[in-house]
């Protein structure tokens, strides 16, 4: 699902407006992202939850050349899906 088809189905949902939905939308994955930005955690019950996680830097090797190459530290985004979503899906 794209975030236009959220978009759209928020609309359709709830009745209201494309640009009122986008609004809604938006609000929620802006304050998502400050607070991924700032270190914090996002969880959504029933859903999963989002956090930062970080990786030190290490020693690789570029698989096409084979020269070794410094890796830098790095923080990236990590979901972990919920109980119910597993269940949902038939995960667990």
């Amino acid at each position: 699902m794209t975030k236009q088809q959220l978009i759209d189905r928020v609309a359709q949902i709830r009745k209201i407006s494309k640009k009122t939905a986008k609004t809604a939308v938006d609000l929620v994955f802006d304050g998502m992202t400050e607070e991924l930005a700032e270190g914090g955690r996002v969880e959504i019950r029933g859903f999963g939850s989002f956090c930062v996680r970080e990786y030190k830097g290490y020693t690789g090797r570029n698989p096409r050349m084979g020269n070794i190459v410094e890796v830098k530290p790095k923080k990236l985004p990590f979901f972990r899906a919920g109980k119910e979503l597993k269940k949902r899906l038939k995960f667990s």
